[in-house]
């Protein structure tokens, strides 16, 4: 219980977690009500000289990389008409590029949408067309599932315009004994075709930007998620959702200037975007980059450059921890490790404690939520647990019909209100109303995640409400999969579910039913190989299951439901 400031009234916010608090913290974090590039400003002042980004063992420093994103801004308002408010697609790996790119749109005062590098061009459409963006930034091995794009007219707008091209290979100008991936090494290619600018280009035009005039409350980044209706939707935040979780988790934590960060998780996901590269730079800390996951260079970083902090999920640990020469490098310089999106096995947990005597400290956030909402608190965190609600977060566990709040120990939805939560969907009031409930007078967010609180304010996850699959930390929704699955011409039906997997914790699998003339002709590789072109990675079916009719209500609907607990009951009876 508390009492609300402004009307004087008492407001009902569970409290249990705060007698398990980090000590010292307050309840209420004052976050700064600026413009997130105030925070390049800040730190290359204080800084200037010490490197923010280090990348296969060249140095980018807090100066260069402020100088750099200011001609970036500008380049994106004189040459490319960028106006305050205009949304600028980012479609790369990891990368100087990717940080650069992510803080020269804010500095132009336009939103950046950020793009799984996975997604194929039809994802890709759908992003553009949605959010209306008519420049893009994308890496030069990526650049065939855009260009085709480029010039393309949009039904919303005037479609893709501008596309500059980066190579990563501009930001390794001295060697390095790490292996560095063929694709990042790959030299610059010439480019072909209208609309097409290459990033030194842009660099050496030496545009200088117009005044900042984007507050705390305008629109910063449109990240997309999908959902149960298949079609991806943007999630609008603002500088302040921005700020809330970037200085939320460096407080968190105890971070300082002179921490560094193993920066393997990718940023345009929100939760490498914030704890991995925005909390990073609003602290003044260092962040050593790799644009993919590499258990040996992530390795040879941590000892080489003293990482201190490495934000990561179950399935980069579990490869990292059966490294069979682990025992080459050095980590004691490793003072937390922290992650989320899919529960740590105990074991996997374990062998870490083992190894360096860290506690793996998980948290539980969303897109919706630009990543935490809830943490462990670093001096006594629970397995596999989400952790509490963080700093102005009121969470609670509410029957999902009724809205009736449960008490603790009963399983529920939980829901959200706080600083980072998003506005709402771009362009979707539906989805928007949806997404929403009233409670005490406050909008909170429902996660579509059923879970539970114990005794000590300590969130746990239960089950889903929502059609979901958790493929590694990956959050797939079999009804996006199905539609693109639709355009294959030998698929009458499809029904997407999830399937155990030793190693993904839950992989996608596809229960199909051919047209009559393609019985017998097409088999499960070819319909694999056929997604893999259409959709990204972690999205395809690595498993399909030939039927002759799906179930179904008597309303004609697809039983969904039905054909996964057959396919649960399989994984426990450990069929295949």
């Amino acid at each position: 219980m508390r009492r609300r400031a402004d009307t004087g009234a008492v407001e009902r916010m569970p409290s249990a977690h705060f007698a398990h608090w980090p000590p010292g913290l307050p309840h209420h974090l004052t976050v700064p009500q600026t413009h997130l590039f105030h925070n390049v400003e800040v730190s290359a002042a204080r800084y200037p000289g010490k490197p923010f980004i280090i990348f296969y063992d060249n140095e980018l420093s807090f100066a260069a990389f402020r100088r750099e994103a200011e001609l970036i801004a500008g380049f994106l308002q004189r040459d490319c008409g960028v106006r305050a408010g205009d949304r600028v697609l980012l479609f790369m790996q990891n990368s100087p590029q990717w940080a650069l790119a992510f803080f020269g749109i804010l500095r132009a005062d336009a939103v950046v949408v950020p793009v799984n590098p996975m997604n194929r061009t039809e994802e890709l459409r759908h992003c553009i067309a949605d959010s209306g963006a008519r420049v893009a930034f994308v890496a030069q091995d990526l650049l065939p599932q855009l260009q085709r794009l480029l010039g393309e007219h949009a039904a919303e707008g005037p479609g893709l315009r501008h596309v500059i091209v980066a190579a990563y290979s501009d930001y390794l100008q001295r060697p390095t004994d790490l292996a560095v991936p063929e694709f990042v090494a790959a030299p610059r290619q010439p480019l072909d075709g209208s609309g097409l600018w290459a990033w030194a280009d842009m660099l050496a035009a030496g545009r200088t930007p117009g005044p900042m005039s984007a507050g705390a409350d305008d629109l910063a980044v449109l990240p997309y998620t999908s959902g149960t209706t298949g079609r991806p939707k943007g999630c609008m935040h603002t500088h302040r959702t921005l700020m809330t979780t970037s200085v939320g988790g460096v407080n968190w934590f105890g971070r300082t200037q002179d921490a560094v960060y193993l920066t393997a998780l990718p940023m345009f996901h929100v939760t490498g975007m914030s704890g991995s590269l925005n909390g990073p730079m609003y602290v003044g800390a260092t962040i050593v980059v790799l644009p993919r996951w590499q258990r040996d260079a992530a390795a040879a970083c941590i000892e080489r450059h003293r990482v201190t902090v490495w934000q990561t999920i179950s399935t980069m640990l579990i490869d990292f921890l059966a490294n069979p020469d682990l025992g080459r490098y050095d980590l004691s310089s490793l003072a937390g490790i922290r992650g989320g999106g899919a529960a740590m096995p105990e074991a996997i947990c374990r062998k870490l404690k083992a190894l360096t005597g860290l506690d793996y400290v998980e948290g539980y956030g969303m897109t919706e939520t630009m990543a935490a909402t809830h943490l462990n608190p670093p001096q006594r965190p629970k397995a596999q647990c989400l952790g509490m609600p963080l700093f102005d977060v009121d969470a609670r566990i509410i029957d999902p019909d009724t809205l009736r709040e449960l008490p603790s120990g009963e399983t529920g939805e939980i829901v959200m209100h706080g600083p980072q939560v998003m506005q709402g969907y771009w362009r979707d009031e539906q989805a928007t109303r949806a997404a929403f409930v009233d409670i005490d007078g406050k909008r909170f967010l429902r996660s579509g995640d059923l879970g539970y609180v114990d005794a000590d304010g300590y969130f746990f996850m239960a089950d889903r409400l929502k059609r979901m699959i958790n493929a590694a930390g990956y959050k797939v929704w079999p009804a996006e999969v199905e539609a693109l699955m639709y355009h294959h011409p030998a698929i009458e039906e499809v029904c997407v579910i999830a399937a155990r997997d030793a190693h993904r914790g839950e992989t996608v699998k596809a229960v199909v039913v051919l047209k009559a003339e393609h019985r017998g002709k097409v088999g499960a590789q070819q319909i694999v190989d056929w997604a893999h072109e259409k959709m990204a990675a972690y999205k395809c079916p690595r498993l399909v299951d030939f039927v002759e009719s799906l179930p179904k209500s008597g309303a004609g609907k697809v039983m969904w439901r039905e054909l996964q607990q057959r396919q649960d009951a399989r994984d426990a009876a450990g069929a295949p």
